[in-house]
Formats: C-alpha cells, sequence, structure tokens
C-alpha cells in the first residue's frame, strides 16, 4: 500500500501547493482591496472545482468498470498517456510561470471586482479546477497501476492536507519556502513518474489490443528478481518497473526520460533568477514583505484620494434602491450539485444497460419461444423449463456454434436468469435436454456494433485425439515405472541402501510426471503415492505404502530389511496399474481440468515441503509436475490455439520462467530442499507458479465439454 502512496502524495502536494498559492493571492488581493464581502466567491468557485474534479473521478472509474477487461485495458491506457501529457505540461507551466503568478492573478481578480459576482466565482474555479482535474485524472491512472486504490487515495490526501497547511502558513507569513526550488526539484521527480506512468500506459494498450508487441519483452527479470520482496514492490508502486517489460515499453520509457528530462533541466538553467541588488525585493510564487507594503501603500493612497473628493464639494452619489438578494446558499449548492448530477447522468449512460428480462421458453418441443431480437449491450433473459425433462440451454451463434452464455441443470417448471453482453451478429437458443436430440430456436439478427467474448465449444469428439495421445504418453510412462519399482525393490533387498535412494528419485519423478491421469488411477494411487497425512499413526502407520513410505526409511536409517516388504508391494501395485490401466474410463473433460489441478497440488504440497518424508526432493516432484503440464498443453495446443490465441504465448513465457528458477535449484544429481530455500528465491518460486497457475485457470473453461455443437 505504502509503496504505492508516494508518487500520488507528491502530486497531491504539488498540485494542492499549485491551488493553495492561487486561493491565497485571491484571498490576499480581496482583503487588501478592502473586499472581505467577496470572499464568499471564491470560496463557491472552488467548491465548484473540487466538485467537478470528484465527478471526473467518478466518471472514469464507474464507466470504466462497466467495459470489457480488453477494452478496460485500452481505457486505462489511454488514460495513461493524456495523464502524463497534462502532468508534463503542468511541470513545464509552474516552472515558468511561478515568478510572476502573484501579479497575474492579482490583475485577474482587480478587474473581476469591477463585474459581477459570476466573475469571481468562475476565476476562482478556472485556477483552481485545472489543478483538480489533473489530480483526479492522475490517482485514477496511478491506482490502476496499482490495482489497488487505498495507497494512491492515502498518499493523495496526505499531500493535499500538507499542501494546505504549507498555504497556510505562507499567507500568515509564518513560513518561507522557495518556491522556484521546490517546483524545481518536484517537477524532476514527477517526470521519473511520469515516465513509469507512460510505461504502463503503453503495457496497458498492448494488452488491449490496441499497440503490438504484447510478448516482445526487452528483458525478463523474474528469474532472478523476487518480485514479491519490498525493494522490488517500492520500485514498481513508485517508477512503475517492473521484472518483465516489453520492447515498446522500454522505448516509451526512456525516450520520454531523455527527452523531457533534458528540456526541463535545459529551461531551468535559461529561467534561473539573475542576481540583484541587496534590498530588491523580489516575488516568486507569493508576494514578499516589500511588495505586501506597497499594495498596502497604494490601498492607502486611494482611500485618502476617495476622502479629498468627498472633501472637495463633489455630489454624493443617491441611494439606489437594493436589489432582490437570492438566498446565500444557492449558489454554492448549485455548483457543487450540477457537477455531481452532471457525473451520475454520464455513469448512467455509459453503463450498458440491461433491457427488461424477456423470457424465454426451454423444452424439447418449443426451445427459445419468446425470444426476439434484443438491442445490444448487457442483457438478462429468464430461461423457463416448460418441458418434463432437465436441460442445459445455450445462447449460441448457428454459423459457428460459439456460446455466449449457458445456464446448465434447467429443471422442469424452474426459471433462471442468463446473463449474456450481446452485439452485432446472428443468436439462436440451444435447448440441449437430458434425453432426446439438441433443438435450436429460430435465429435473430442484432444490429449494432461493439464485441463480446465467445467459447467455441469443444464435443467429446474433439478431445479424442488428445486423449488418445495423453493416454500413449501414460502407458509408456507406466511401463517405464514397472522397470524402475523393480530395480528399486531389488537395491534395497541387496542391501544397496545408497543406490536405492538414487533409484527412488528416478522412480518417483517418472510417476509425478504423469499427473492428468490421477483420477483414472482409482484406488491404485493411494498406494503408490498416498501420504500419511490423517492416518492414525502417522508415518507408522500400517496403511502408509508407497513411494512416501520408503522415501521415509530410505532417509530415516531404516534397515534394509525392513524396507524389503514396502519395496516389494510398491512394485506389486505398479505392476497392477500398469495392466488396469488400459481398461481404465479416462474422462475426457479430465484432460483440461488437469491442466490448472497438476500445479494447484504443486503449491499447495511440494512447494509448502509438505510431502517431503526426509529426501528434500519437492523441487524434483515440483519439476515433473512441471513436466507433466507441458505434456499436456502438447496435446491441447492445436484447440487452444483457435480458441484463444494469446493465452498459450504467455503460458509458454510462465513455464519458461518457472523452469529456470527451478533448474537454479538442481545442483547435478541432488536438489535443494525447499525448506533451505532463501526466503528471495522461494518467494520466486511461488510467485512464478502462481502466474502460471493465473493465466492457466481459463483452461477449463475454454475447453469444458458442452453439446451445445
Amino acid at each position: 500500500m505504502w509503496d504505492d502512496a508516494f508518487p500520488s502524495f507528491l502530486i497531491g502536494l504539488r498540485e494542492g501547493l499549485e491551488a493553495g498559492l492561487i486561493v491565497s493571492i485571491l484571498v490576499a488581493t480581496l482583503v487588501r482591496a478592502g473586499a472581505r464581502s467577496r470572499l464568499p466567491q471564491v470560496w463557491t468557485g472552488v467548491l465548484a472545482a473540487i466538485a467537478l474534479a470528484l465527478s471526473f473521478g467518478a466518471v472514469l472509474t464507474f464507466t470504466a468498470a462497466s467495459l470489457s477487461a480488453t477494452a478496460q485495458e485500452a481505457f486505462g491506457g489511454t488514460l495513461s498517456v493524456i495523464a502524463v501529457a497534462f502532468v508534463t505540461a503542468m511541470v513545464f507551466w509552474m516552472r515558468r510561470s511561478a515568478p510572476s503568478l502573484s501579479g497575474e492573478i492579482k490583475d485577474k481578480v482587480t478587474g473581476a471586482l469591477g463585474m459581477g459576482a459570476g466573475v469571481l466565482v468562475a476565476t476562482s474555479f478556472l485556477a483552481v479546477g485545472r489543478e483538480g482535474l489533473e489530480t483526479a485524472l492522475f490517482l485514477w491512472t496511478t491506482a490502476q497501476a496499482a490495482g489497488e486504490s487505498a495507497g494512491p487515495l492515502t498518499g493523495a490526501a496526505i499531500g493535499l492536507v500538507l499542501a494546505a497547511a504549507l498555504c497556510w502558513g505562507l499567507y500568515r507569513r509564518v513560513l518561507r519556502i522557495n518556491l522556484r526550488k521546490f517546483f524545481t526539484a518536484t517537477g524532476a521527480v514527477l517526470i521519473v513518474i511520469a515516465a513509469g506512468v507512460l510505461g504502463y500506459g503503453l503495457r496497458d494498450l498492448q494488452e488491449g489490443g490496441v499497440l503490438p508487441g504484447r510478448t516482445s519483452y526487452a528483458f525478463d527479470l523474474s528469474g532472478t528478481v523476487d518480485a514479491g520482496a519490498w525493494y522490488s514492490t517500492l520500485v514498481q508502486g513508485v517508477l512503475n518497473l517492473t521484472p518483465t517489460m516489453t520492447v515498446l515499453q522500454v522505448l516509451g520509457y526512456g525516450g520520454y526520460l531523455a527527452v523531457v528530462m533534458t528540456l526541463f533541466v535545459r529551461g531551468v538553467r535559461d529561467t534561473a533568477p539573475r542576481r540583484v541588488p541587496t534590498g530588491v525585493p523580489t516575488r516568486v510564487g507569493t508576494e514578499t514583505a516589500e511588495s505586501a507594503e506597497a499594495t498596502d501603500a497604494t490601498d492607502a493612497t486611494d482611500a485618502s484620494a476617495a476622502t479629498e473628493a468627498g472633501a472637495a464639494g463633489l455630489p454624493a452619489a443617491q441611494p439606489t434602491p437594493a436589489p432582490r438578494r437570492r438566498p446565500a446558499w444557492l449558489v454554492p449548492v448549485a455548483v457543487v450539485t450540477v457537477p455531481a448530477l452532471i457525473a451520475g447522468g454520464a455513469i448512467v449512460l455509459g453503463r450498458p444497460k440491461p433491457a427488461a428480462a424477456e423470457t424465454v421458453a426451454v423444452s424439447d418441443k418449443e426451445c427459445g419461444k419468446g425470444f426476439s431480437a434484443p438491442k445490444p449491450g448487457r442483457q438478462t433473459f429468464q430461461m423457463h423449463n416448460t418441458g418434463d425433462k432437465t436441460s442445459e440451454v445455450y445462447l449460441v451463434d448457428p454459423a459457428t456454434n460459439a456460446v455466449y452464455g449457458e445456464v446448465e441443470g434447467l429443471a422442469p417448471g424452474t426459471t433462471r436468469a442468463l446473463v449474456a453482453t450481446v452485439a452485432g451478429g446472428t443468436y439462436a437458443w440451444r435447448c440441449v435436454p437430458s434425453s432426446g436430440p439438441a433443438v435450436t430456436s429460430k435465429a435473430v439478427r442484432v444490429s449494432g456494433g461493439g464485441t463480446t467474448q465467445a467459447v467455441v465449444p469443444v464435443s467429446e469428439q474433439d478431445l479424442s485425439g488428445p486423449l488418445r495421445q495423453y493416454r500413449s504418453y501414460v502407458d509408456k510412462g507406466l511401463a517405464t515405472l514397472v522397470g524402475q519399482t523393480r530395480t528399486l525393490a531389488a537395491d534395497i533387498k541387496g542391501g544397496h541402501l545408497g543406490k536405492a535412494r538414487a533409484d527412488w528419485l528416478t522412480a518417483h519423478l517418472t510417476y509425478s510426471s504423469l499427473g492428468a491421469a490421477y483420477g483414472t488411477f482409482e484406488d491404485f494411487d493411494q498406494k503408490i503415492n498416498g501420504r500419511a497425512d490423517g492416518l492414525p499413526d502417522g508415518v507408522h502407520d500400517k496403511d502408509f505404502a508407497g513411494f512416501h513410505r520408503v522415501e521415509y526409511g530410505l532417509w530415516h536409517g531404516e534397515s534394509a530389511a525392513s524396507l524389503t516388504a514396502p519395496a516389494q508391494q510398491l512394485a506389486t501395485e505398479v505392476e497392477g496399474l500398469r495392466q488396469a490401466f488400459p481398461h481404465q474410463d479416462f474422462d475426457p473433460s479430465d484432460l483440461p481440468l488437469r491442466a490448472h489441478e497438476i500445479l494447484e497440488n504443486t503449491l499447495q504440497f511440494e512447494l509448502t515441503g509438505d510431502t517431503d518424508e526426509g529426501s528434500g526432493t519437492n523441487l524434483a516432484t515440483a519439476d515433473a509436475n512441471l513436466a507433466g503440464t507441458r505434456e499436456l498443453l502438447t496435446v491441447l495446443r492445436p484447440l487452444l490455439t483457435t480458441r484463444a490465441p494469446h493465452l498459450l504465448p504467455t503460458v509458454d513465457a510462465d513455464i519458461a520462467r518457472l523452469q529456470t528458477l527451478l533448474d537454479a535449484a538442481r545442483h547435478g544429481g541432488t536438489w535443494t530442499p525447499v525448506a533451505q530455500l532463501g526466503a528471495t528465491v522461494r518467494a520466486q518460486v511461488n510467485g512464478a507458479t502462481g502466474q502460471l497457475l493465473e493465466d492457466l485457470s481459463p483452461v477449463p473453461d475454454l475447453l469444458e465439454i458442452r453439446k451445445s455443437a
């Protein structure tokens, strides 16, 4: 949280100080002009500017939330680039305008005093509103980059409070600050931060498909830099530098920093104040004591002239009837309420509005009855089963069978809502009863633009080819495993325990690489690779058997005689599995599920050391699980390529990253135990595994067997 707070703290401090200085000058000018009665007009303009900034932030937040994931990336990236442009312009404007800011504001106030109240309200509103809008935009983009809002909002709040305190001190003349140096230093830091925001924005535009090069990495340091360490979090939160960056990100970051920082430094040198003789008053952003005295003298002269005019006998102005005054609260309430109402309207109009939910009949005879062409946007359909059979219901594109929404297990007489986003295209309902053929409704055409995500359905026939390939892989692995466990049993029976330890690891890794088939092995898996967890006597329980029972004995000093029976039992169970596997039922839907579950188990059991019974080879097992996942993805690749072409390059990069980390823990035939990994390395391995799991999570849904095709 706190690492994400610093950029927002700096923008809050700087923008708050800029706005505060302007308000201070406005107030001081009115006070010295004897126009204290006009101060409420200044505060009204300030309130309007604050309301506008808050409303603008609300529009950004809630409008973006209604977009699709890809559109959110593109929207966020675009606003990040705009925010960088605004901040850059603000930095250069303040560097150039600070010396004459006080004089410019006073001139505007002097002109406004001779006009109506609305002019002074507009003057303060415009003076503060720009800073407010810039702050709202920059906070939104930094919150997007951070992935949370608590840190950026906290940092901005602290910066604004500090800025208010500084402005009060300057106004009351109890504090002196060299504002030129302050704005120069903070400007340089903001340029560095803006370079990171630009890099993040470019990455968002790549993720949103607006810019190319999404998988063209300039560097990938995830294998050597711990993304979860405090220093990595700090650098990423403040500078938006990540262990992995694309070529476009690096070019944008470096190019912006080189060009803008050079121009900024050169401008600072060109506008550096010249040395002036002692006693000559200067102004930097706020009035000095000398200028204040000059203003007071001018006011006194004006007052004296007015008195003299009265003494000369000039006719006094005749009183005019007082105009009808509106309530004092009316304008402040209006200027605060109007931006909020406009923002609310923008949010409501910007959100996709579901049409009134229409009821659609579902049965094996009247599938889709009551369905009419919906309007584009997010729609809710009430699916009512009018038949006598439980049905699955799909909203599909009848030309491609792509699925836009589904309801499973809709019982007779029941109604359930189906929510789907509709864009321009052709749609139909497909009802698949528990028995009998599928029924497809008449297609309707939806006109309009927009895009929506659809899933091309997978059938058992689609998975039959990958299933045959994977069964062949498992069958070969089991044949190899039979020989390896026989060798292990012979080692132990002959008393060669040192050789048995090496052969145990070889056999165990072979079994661990077959993870996608565990659900098919029935009771054999518990007998071959069961754990002591849950057994009444733990590792000493009579039912503790298999690889981990032999591991415990080999690494806890048991004799060959006591281990001969468990080793022989292991070899026997493996032989039984080898003979049974060709006849076991391998559910095709297990394949996409296991693509995610293998590494879930790795993260839960292997990388915690939970399954270590003394060998310290959990990372070797994790390596074998990764090999099994890679093999599974190989057979699923043709199906995934046509359904999620951007998924596989990302997953491949994740696998390569994790493989590099695991290889670093292997030293010839030995492995570093999980418990002996440094905190940084362990965090890297866990983080890389978690990232791979996250990127694999769509696979089960993409390749779920649906009867809609």
